[in-house]
């Protein structure tokens, strides 16, 4: 897809962005009893960022895991693997399918955190841990806020993935994969208000924002 045509799609895609706002502040609101999920969460996102701020940053991890999503997404589109590298430096991968979502799926993805889901997933499974609840959600919290960190971390030096999908595009895309995994994550985790229910509220605000919008011009 040409650069100035995912510009354009970028721009038609901010109302979008926009609307995810508000959408925000009404989930929030809904699953706000939640304490059960909310407080190992927030302690796991506390506990990394005290680990963040006082240790040596985790690059070379962060880094497998960058490069990690990029093939895990390119399997999705029926690539194939033929390079990996990594290092705290940096990495690379070469895979023989490509796209915006292969691209940028790093930047909006937590594979670690998705990681964390499977692996509690299959020990509930074959072990039962509903016991252990309280430390899959302190763990997931870890896990999102180390890719959340790690992530900002990286989008300081200039990134080949976001150049060449252009840098509104890009962040239009990274801003919105991050918008739904985290309504959807919050959606699902609290059980308080239903994913068809979170959509609703997203379209709602986007129509509600269009409509303010005609009537400005």
């Amino acid at each position: 897809m040409l650069k100035w045509l995912k510009f354009i799609i970028g721009i038609l895609l901010l109302p979008v962005c926009a609307g995810a706002l508000p959408v925000f502040v009404k989930v929030f609101r809904a699953s706000g009893g939640a304490s059960e999920v909310w407080v190992p969460l927030v302690a796991g996102v506390a506990c990394w960022l005290v680990i963040f701020a006082l240790l040596p940053k985790p690059m070379w991890i962060y880094v497998v895991g960058h490069e990690l999503t990029h093939v895990v997404w390119s399997w999705l589109f029926g690539g194939k693997l033929k390079k990996f590298k990594a290092t705290s430096q940096g990495g690379e991968v070469v895979i023989t399918k490509s796209n915006f979502l292969v691209a940028l799926a790093p930047y909006f993805f937590p594979l670690y955190a998705v990681f964390v889901v499977l692996g509690f997933l299959i020990g509930h499974l074959i072990w039962g841990w509903a016991n252990w609840t309280p430390l899959f959600h302190l763990l997931l919290g870890a896990a999102y806020a180390f890719h959340l960190t790690l992530t900002w971390e990286i989008l300081k030096t200039t990134q080949s993935d976001i150049t060449s999908q252009g840098y509104l595009f890009s962040g239009v895309v990274i801003f919105l994969g991050n918008a739904l995994v985290l309504l959807l994550g919050i959606s699902l985790l609290t059980g308080k208000a239903g994913l068809l229910t979170v959509l609703g509220w997203w379209f709602e605000a986007i129509g509600a924002l269009l409509k303010r919008l005609s009537t400005m011009t």
